[in-house]
């Protein structure tokens, strides 16, 4: 398994998301990003961190990032999934697994599972950050830790 490191090109994909709409990474063109994949919409951690990430997006929006989770679940389940816990970024289905093998964001060995995995990316589509084997907790908070959103207000 190949995983991206920064400055490397973001790979492009197409996938389908929670509302059955086409969304391309080329889509995010000219934007910075955080792209983060995880198991299955509804679990106990990915909820969490599905949860800690509509908790920061304001944060992470107003220092210009887009956020999209990308997992493997068809769309009807994603839909579910944001509609359960008032998700207010677009999650897309990755029913082939092309797109986490693309990002090194899938395990090969043991029949093939999805990595818990976030990647920053800035206005180019270049990596910024590839975090792979994340925790499902505290993750979101080393992300803006990593990215210097965690000061303090006094």
């Amino acid at each position: 398994m190949t995983e991206l490191a920064p400055g490397d090109l973001a790979p492009d994909f197409t996938l389908r998301d929670d509302r059955e709409a086409s969304v391309s990474l080329s889509s995010l063109s000219g934007r910075k990003a955080v792209l983060y994949f995880y198991p299955a919409a509804g679990t106990p951690g990915c909820t969490a961190q599905a949860c800690d990430f509509r908790d920061s997006l304001g944060s992470l929006s107003g220092a210009g990032y887009a956020v999209v989770g990308i997992s493997p679940d068809p769309p009807e389940r994603l839909a579910e999934f944001r509609d359960a816990q008032a998700l207010t970024f677009p999650l897309l289905a990755d029913a082939d697994h092309r797109v986490h093998a693309a990002y090194g964001a899938w395990r090969t060995d043991g029949g093939g599972a999805p990595r818990r995995s976030t990647f920053v990316l800035d206005e180019d589509g270049r990596i910024t950050h590839a975090m792979y084997d994340v925790p499902a907790r505290g993750s979101v908070a080393q992300l803006r830790a990593t990215l210097g959103l965690d000061v303090a207000v006094s």
